[in-house]
């Protein structure tokens, strides 16, 4: 469905335009229409389809800028979603000016404080912080008109619960609340009849892989050696059009710097690019003029990008059906496609989440050799002379290329040209990214956490002290779980709703399921 049908307003239509979206996702179609219209939403999805979009895009809309009041409240569970969750909704609110702040654990809280002395209309945040704050009477919620809980069995899992409860309690009961969430165990079912009226509730059902001319392979190795791994495969695979998937902007920027340094014609997108330099990259890319475009999941999000026939997923993504999105841009119209997605060793378990998913085990591919690559680089070369020579116009060089003969053997000439026009192997570095969290086989999410991780584009679990929310009260156990101080964060999982809140108890659920 097109934006355009979902009733948007000309402001959020230009920025929706801005950000290059043409297609709405699914739970976007089935959100946004609900949540122009003020009604309690429930909506299932899985990281990756937009969701930030399907509830900021109402939000910014519904607006009242001559309030400087906070108007919207988004519940986060880790520093990096709040952070990316505020990051989109200012870029997708700049037409109409609108005020965005965050506010997280583990960064100065008077720099914080300072911040929302310029009264945001919009605001973001992780339970502990944003209770905090509470306390501190530096965040006033008796205003907002719409409050969201996003990813809300991931607070369930790290233990947030009764902060959300009493976040919650400081929110007016006449407001729209709007709870996303990729699974919806029973506590979370029960937030909804706590908190919400009439709720509506959307599921959107996981994509299936039906592109059965994909090849589907994956090369296990170390963070470091992923990159000279890549070229390497280019070099023997020749792709014609290739995307790249990285995890982060940073990631996007280094690997566009560094295939830029070793020849190839490669471009990136990400969200902080401008729109005019976002709009010539992908113009560029769907002519042809370029041959490799590197993105994160967000900038490739909603585009229309046909022709491609090599995926490289430079990081495996945390969400299964992201893999899908991204390797479904190849294996079109009856062409075959490639994919190679590259695994660090504590990382295969998301590859088997992913094939349980798509139903169809991926082959694991052998990093050619150095030699190999070599090789592929000069029969590129040899194709290149070729097509150079069939094309022809070279006369104007042939005065100089007697008097070079006369000087050089023939062969002397040929390796030169072929050193000239083959890609150069220079050192090229990657900021290493932390690995994903650990997860227990067949995608448990509530599995161990060890380590942290990413979580769409930033660090998430391990011990939040330092980059999560985990200031507040005590330390955060090893397994990305709160202390609540009674030596038993369980007790609190267990207990999440035994509190009876503000009698808004509405059991009455109208169930939409989108089966795209």
């Amino acid at each position: 469905m097109k934006f355009a049908e979902l009733g948007l307003s000309e402001p959020i239509m230009k920025a929706i335009e801005r950000a290059g979206f043409e297609e709405a996702t699914p739970i976007q179609s089935e959100t946004i229409p609900l949540a122009l219209a003020g009604k309690d939403v429930i909506g299932q999805a899985q990281t990756g389809t937009g969701k930030t979009a399907a509830f900021g895009l109402p939000i910014l809309q519904n607006l009242d800028l001559d309030n400087p009041n906070i108007q919207a409240l988004i519940i986060s569970p880790t520093r990096e979603l709040a952070i990316q969750t505020q990051e989109e909704l200012y870029r997708l609110g700049r037409d109409r000016k609108a005020k965005v702040q965050v506010v997280y654990g583990g960064a100065d809280i008077r720099r914080q404080i300072r911040s929302l002395k310029d009264h945001p209309q919009i605001l973001v945040g992780t339970p502990g912080r944003l209770l905090d704050h509470i306390n501190r009477r530096t965040v006033k919620l008796d205003h907002v008109k719409t409050l969201v809980l996003d990813e809300a069995d991931e607070m369930l899992d790290m233990g947030f619960v009764d902060d959300i409860e009493s976040i919650i309690k400081q929110v007016p009961d006449q407001r729209q609340t709007l709870l996303f969430s990729a699974t919806l165990p029973a506590p979370i079912m029960k937030i909804g009849k706590s908190f919400m009226t009439n709720p509506e509730m959307i599921k959107v059902k996981s994509k299936e892989l039906t592109a059965d001319l994909i090849d589907q392979y994956y090369v296990r190795a170390k963070d470091f050696e992923k990159f000279d791994i890549m070229t390497r495969l280019f070099d023997v695979q020749s792709p014609e059009l290739t995307l790249i998937f990285g995890r982060t902007k940073r990631r996007v920027d280094e690997l566009t710097r560094g295939l830029k340094a070793r020849g190839y014609n490669a471009e990136g997108i990400h969200g902080d690019l401008s729109q005019q330099k976002r709009m010539s990259v992908l113009k560029s890319f769907k002519a042809g003029r370029l041959d490799i475009l590197v993105a994160t999941d967000v900038a490739a999000r909603g585009l229309d990008i046909s022709g491609v026939t090599h995926v490289y997923n430079y990081d495996i993504p945390q969400d299964p059906d992201s893999y899908v999105h991204r390797i479904g841009r190849t294996g079109r119209a009856g062409k075959s496609g490639v994919s190679v997605t590259f695994v660090t060793p504590n990382e295969m378990e998301y590859l088997h989440i992913i094939e349980n998913l798509t139903k169809k085990r991926m082959l694991p591919l052998q990093p050619p050799t150095e030699k190999e690559a070599f090789k592929g680089q000069l029969a590129a070369a040899v194709a290149d002379i070729n097509s150079m020579i069939e094309k022809g116009q070279l006369a104007k060089f042939s005065e100089e290329a007697e008097e070079l003969l006369k000087q050089f053997s023939d062969v002397e000439l040929a390796s030169v040209l072929l050193k000239t026009i083959s890609k150069e192997s220079v050192p090229v570095k990657i900021t290493p990214e932390r690995p994903l969290p650990s997860r227990k086989k067949g995608g448990n999410r509530s599995g161990n956490r060890n380590g942290g991780g990413n979580r769409r584009g930033g660090y998430r679990g391990g011990n939040r002290r330092g980059n999560g929310d985990g200031k507040r009260r005590g330390n955060d156990n090893k397994d990305g779980r709160r202390n609540s101080g009674n030596g038993d964060s369980s007790k609190r999982r267990s207990n999440d709703s035994r509190k009876k809140t503000d009698g808004r108890s509405k059991r009455n659920f109208t169930i939409r399921t989108n089966d795209k």
